[in-house]
């Protein structure tokens, strides 16, 4: 997702190439659908969200896998994504993903109003509109922020999430898992590997990873794992702030994890000092936090070669060569 002052606007990875209602979502419930109509989105603002007109409808550019735009009525404004090619099942997951953080009462996000199938094919989402302040905030607060919210929301089914959703446009399996070693390799690294196999015929990364897979939980020995609720894909474009200088994050690929995975995309987050010092006030680093780091990097280089190509394939074989030459495996 890449920010732009004002507005929101929705890309999947720092890849350089991208650029108040009810809610009618619940973790408990399943999503509320919308009608079919000539136009659900207007019908939908016009009635539920409580306008009696829309005075504006703005693009937001920057996405390439979604169309965004800005609805502006004289009930507020309403952010929209729309994908005419892929059905609502992308936008439900991104939908409980917010919901599950605005709930939190921690970190703000842009609550979540509707998701619903387009009459021509496709699907679109509804939110709250959020519009953003001049920078990104204070580091120290959004780590401090960010932590509150994995401390908060912990889940007693294990790990994983209530459906499937998406990093970027790559399916993210998000079965409940009681093993947090085994959801990781199983659901993370071993998926991707299968992918970039099948995509690129990319044997040699196959086979070096699997091995790295097999002998992961070495990484993970004596430490304590609770599974917290993570955004997921925490990139400097799904970072920002508001007109009060509050951080807000969107655009996530929830599931509850490591609370360490959610630095899985620390190479373009820019996190400085100040975050990582706040953030573990409230949720103190453990023993072996740096030897692990890396492993929660490999997912996203992993994802980003599949969905990118080969510039971000030599970063994922790295860091594999090294844990394989650490591990002895």
């Amino acid at each position: 997702m890449v920010a732009h002052l004002g507005v929101i606007s929705f890309s999947s990875s720092c890849h350089l190439l991208h650029s108040s209602p009810q809610l009618s979502l619940c973790l408990h419930k399943p999503i509320v659908m919308a009608t079919v109509s000539t136009d659900p989105v207007r019908e939908w603002i016009l009635t539920e969200g409580k306008a009696s007109q829309i005075t504006g409808i703005s693009p937001v550019g920057g996405g390439c896998i979604n169309l965004a735009s800005r609805y502006t009525t004289d009930a507020g404004s309403f952010f929209v994504k729309t994908n005419r090619s892929i059905g609502p099942e992308m936008f439900e997951g991104e939908a409980l993903g917010l919901s599950a953080m605005y709930e939190t009462n921690s970190i703000r996000v842009p609550q979540p109003y509707k998701v619903g199938a387009l009459p021509t094919g496709g699907s679109y989402i509804i939110m709250e509109f959020i519009e953003f302040g001049s920078s990104r905030g204070d580091q120290a607060v959004l780590g401090r922020k960010l932590a509150e919210m994995h401390k908060a929301a912990k889940s007693d089914k294990g790990f994983g999430f209530h459906v499937n959703n998406t990093i970027g446009s790559t399916p993210q399996i998000n079965t409940w898992t009681s093993d947090w070693v085994e959801f990781y390799s199983e659901h993370r690294l071993a998926f991707q590997l299968k992918l970039a196999q099948q995509q690129f015929g990319d044997s040699a990364i196959y086979e070096k990873g699997q091995r790295l897979v097999k002998n992961l939980g070495a990484l993970f020995e004596d430490v304590t794992i609770e599974p917290c609720l993570l955004h997921g894909d925490l990139w400097s474009g799904n970072i920002s702030s508001d007109k009060n200088g509050e951080p807000v994050i969107l655009d996530p690929a929830c599931y509850y994890g490591h609370n360490e995975a959610e630095f899985g995309m620390s190479w373009c987050a820019g996190f400085g000092g100040s975050f990582y010092n706040a953030y573990f006030e409230v949720m103190p680093k453990q023993a072996g936090f740096e030897k692990r780091r890396d492993a929660y990097l490999l997912y996203h280089y992993l994802n980003h070669y599949n969905l990118f190509g080969s510039g971000y394939r030599s970063s994922a074989m790295s860091i594999i060569d090294d844990y394989l030459r650490i591990l002895k495996a």
